[in-house]
């Protein structure tokens, strides 16, 4: 095995080339000594109301308190529902805090979805929004839960909250019908407040997060993320973004939190980093509503920290109005999630004058393996350097190591990578080498410097005719041509090839043809690789964080 680790010599000064978790025994030990050192900063902007610190320890506390008053087992997992509000990071915290397993899920599940996690998880708890619940309501007479706690929209955002509800339930009538028995969240917190909290043992070894996979080429699974891992993969962001942060030290950071808490990505590079820094974390809950979310930058210069997707960036950069966006506070761009395309971070640049600095990671890892540094000048296409503490190989399928540029799967080993799949032991196996390194599912290649890049998805490479073609290279290809929005390959079944290349194009332009784009991949690419179908639709399926799922395509 490679024990070289070419990368480290590429390391900015003062980046360790290990991290030490010896000062925290949990995640929650991290957490409340940024309640104790910075209680009268702002904590959480939502919707124009702020909440600190102080007031974040307390409310997450009364949250605890009522969880412990309801008799659950040790390691009794939460299912928390909800888009970027406050209720989620006090229901999160909370969990954390009471010592249980936060389970978070998608609030853009359907019912069928929301039972399959609640079922595989066998979460006890529910905790949700109510614009939500018609969705629970659908299931709720499984009794697949001991309890619900249903929260509304405007419950913490004080009195400000009056209105934010009663133009969400009457005149936007945002909430669907429902009608189950349930807990209100802010009932939760006065009985829990009333209560007194016990604050319980955990270990680094106590699991934290059932972290479900987003399940892109199949069936969601929980990733078991430890305490252990969570404080290492966010003790390994903060060591890698210290250099770009250092300038700051005296000054509070503002985190934009677009992307869904619930998502792992999100989870650790918005909220729990932005909370170990003392952060201001400034919450979009509908990231979709573009012309809101480009009111809110403007209305936003100070803000630091940019995490995002792909999708997100193209949204923003191909609005007329993104034009009056100024960000001269922006210290980091983070691209994550799925791959950022030349196109859009060329523009991103342009427009922003900070460079998206591309990073890589899974549900399984806590999330970051690999990222570029803060200090990136522009697009790279490569998802950077492996993190302190962490080891990449790349494998073919007999899991021999490589030669450097030979693109094989990308396997990881390092403190941030999960203890399991809940419950799949099987599974569990099947994913790790003899070695102990995850098979991420993902090919990719690295180069003599340590640098890789993501070539594809294992399950998506499309093999036509004996040749492998890798749908991220003709996406970043046809994304390109003039009149393309967005773009998405696939494997179509064919009788002789085994496989031939299928297009799903979103226009740019009304006018554009099957023919134009036919005639465009044959002067870009070699005839194996140029897709023999196109097909022109509305819109792409995405998931919640804007992760195109091309399962989705093929069952279309």
């Amino acid at each position: 095995m490679n024990k070289r680790k070419p990368w480290l010599k590429n390391y900015l000064e003062g980046v360790p080339h290990e991290i030490d978790l010896a000062d925290y025994s949990s995640v929650v030990e991290l957490i409340e000594e940024s309640f104790q050192t910075y209680p009268d900063r702002v904590a959480i902007e939502s919707m124009g109301h702020s909440i600190s610190y102080r007031q974040l320890d307390i409310l997450s506390k009364d949250f605890a308190a009522y969880l412990q008053t309801l008799g659950l087992e040790a390691g009794a997992r939460i299912g928390i529902m909800f888009p970027n509000v406050p209720q989620y990071l006090i229901a999160m915290l909370g969990t954390l805090r009471a010592g249980f397993v936060v389970v978070n899920i998608n609030p853009l599940y359907t019912a069928r979805e929301l039972e399959h996690q609640l079922q595989d998880s066998g979460a006890s708890i529910l905790v949700m929004l109510e614009n939500f619940a018609h969705v629970y309501q659908d299931i709720a007479n499984q009794g697949l839960v001991k309890k619900v706690i249903v929260s509304s929209l405007g419950e913490s955002l004080g009195p400000k909250g009056v209105i934010v509800n009663l133009i969400a339930r009457h005149i936007k009538k945002l909430i669907p019908h429902w009608n189950f028995p349930c807990v209100k969240f802010n009932q939760a917190l006065k009985i829990g407040s009333g209560h007194g909290f016990t604050r319980p043992n955990i270990a680094l070894e106590d699991i934290a997060f059932l972290q479900y996979t987003g399940g892109t080429t199949g069936i969601s699974k929980g990733a078991v993320l430890l305490h252990r891992n969570i404080l290492a993969n966010l003790i390994q962001i903060e060591a890698w973004l210290e250099p770009a942060l250092i300038k700051r030290h005296d000054q509070q950071l503002v985190f934009l939190c677009a992307l869904p808490m619930t998502h792992i990505f999100a989870l650790t590079a918005c909220g729990l980093l932005g909370i170990r820094k003392g952060g201001k974390l400034l919450l979009v809950a509908n990231p979709r509503d573009i012309t809101a979310f480009i009111k809110l930058l403007i209305k936003h210069p100070e803000i630091n920290i940019f995490p995002g997707v792909n999708t997100l960036f193209h949204a923003l950069i191909h609005r007329p109005e993104f034009k009056n966006v100024k960000l001269p506070n922006l210290l980091v761009t983070i691209g994550g999630g799925m791959a950022v395309l030349k196109k859009t971070a060329d523009l991103w640049y342009k427009l922003t004058g900070v460079a998206i600095a591309q990073g890589y990671g899974l549900s399984e890892t806590s999330p970051v393996v690999c990222v570029n540094t803060p200090f990136v000048k522009e697009f790279t296409g490569s998802i950077g350097m492996p993190v302190p503490s962490t080891d990449v190989l790349i494998l073919d399928d007999e899991g021999v190591e490589l030669p450097f540029g030979t693109p094989g799967e990308i396997c990881i080993k390092g403190p941030q990578v999960m203890a399991g799949y809940w419950n799949r032991p099987e599974e569990t196996e099947q994913f790790i080498t003899s070695e102990g390194y995850f098979k991420s599912g993902d090919i990719g290649i690295m180069s003599p410097e340590g640098y890789v890049q993501i070539v594809d998805r294992k399950k998506d490479m499309i093999v036509v005719a004996g040749f492998k073609v890798f749908p991220n290279e003709i996406e970043e290809v046809i994304s390109l041509m003039p009149g393309v929005r967005e773009c998405a390959v696939i494997g179509f079944p064919h009788r002789k090839l085994g496989e031939i290349v299928k297009a799903y194009i979103v226009k740019e332009q009304s006018d554009l043809t099957e023919a134009q784009v036919i005639q465009y991949c044959k002067e870009q690419m070699t005839s194996y690789k140029r897709p023999r179908k196109i097909a022109f639709i509305d819109e792409m399926p995405k998931s919640n964080v804007g992760k195109i799922l091309r399962r989705h395509l093929r069952d279309l």
